[in-house]
């Protein structure tokens, strides 16, 4: 039998197994590791030495100040975490309509549609409805100065 027959003997499928199990503990060992630093760090109520308590704990003993930062505090890890999420997503949904300018901002087809349906009930006339669409089309219309004030600049 040659050199490699030898090996596949020596390390038999229950080893590679459990070499594999120890290798992805080891990695979740981080992940949990790097969440706790995380959560301590991110975590407002918590003052100043508090935190820094924590990450000493977490540093020096490693194993204990994890199991005992999970076990204390683990609770509002998640609740903390979601909080988090939800206000990263509300602000990416305000950047969103911020860009897409999507604010309280009518568009010139909502001011246009006001317009006709205030000439169908006989508030305007057809000479006032005319002006008022040519400012809304040409740009001086209310949709787009919705942020301005009434009041003109001083020179």
């Amino acid at each position: 039998m040659s050199a490699q027959t030898y090996l596949a003997y020596d390390y038999p499928l229950l080893s590679v197994f459990w070499s594999m199990l120890l290798f992805f503990l080891w990695i979740m060992w981080f992940v949990l590791l790097f969440r706790v630093i995380v959560d301590i760090l991110r975590d407002d109520a918590m003052s100043g030495w508090a935190k820094a308590g924590w990450l000493v704990l977490t540093i020096v003993l490693p194993f204990l100040g994890v199991f005992v930062y999970v076990i204390a505090r683990g609770k509002n890890m998640g609740r903390r975490e979601i909080a988090q999420a939800r206000a990263q997503q509300e602000a990416f949904d305000a950047r969103v309509r911020e860009a897409a300018g999507t604010t309280s901002r009518p568009s010139s087809i909502d001011e246009l549609d006001k317009l006709s349906e205030i000439r169908a009930r006989g508030d305007i006339t057809d000479d006032e409805f005319r002006r008022a669409k040519e400012l809304v089309l040409t740009g001086h219309g209310p949709a787009q100065h919705a942020g301005s004030t009434s009041r003109t600049p001083s020179r």
